[in-house]
């Protein structure tokens, strides 16, 4: 993949190493990145397909995604912005829910999250799917 996509959709599976294998071998996505929990749970995980990604992990791995998509449902959606910290002051100042304040993250992405009035989990930050980290 040249370029890391802007928009990835994020999944949370009860057995992400299932469908890791079904995303693969039945649907044709690479799986670029595999990160596991002492447990064995897959934390994070990028597949990829043509120039398109996604990400998924396990539900109830604990994390703050996690304790939000369990409250919004199985998907949520990952945009990648320039300036964290300004697109989310734009958010808050229209009303929009956050869930997780601009944070940074140890993998070095500056992230934050939010819900739509539906209760959709919009994961906003740096972090650039498919490439390593310089």
């Amino acid at each position: 993949m040249a370029e890391a996509p802007d928009i990835c959709p994020t999944l949370r599976y009860e057995d992400a190493k299932a469908a890791i294998t079904l995303l693969t071998e039945a649907f044709g996505f690479t799986a670029t990145a595999v990160y596991e929990g002492e447990d064995g749970r897959v934390m994070h995980a990028e597949l990829a397909y043509g120039n398109g990604m996604v990400m998924l992990g396990s539900a109830g791995s604990g994390s703050e995604f996690d304790k939000l998509m369990a409250r919004g449902g199985p998907t949520g959606v990952y945009v990648r912005v320039a300036d964290v910290d300004e697109h989310h002051a734009r958010a808050a100042a229209h009303g929009v829910e956050i869930a997780m304040p601009p944070t940074d993250q140890d993998y070095g992405s500056r992230d934050y999250m939010a819900l739509d009035a539906e209760g959709n989990v919009w994961s906003f930050g740096t972090y650039a799917p498919g490439v390593a980290a310089g």
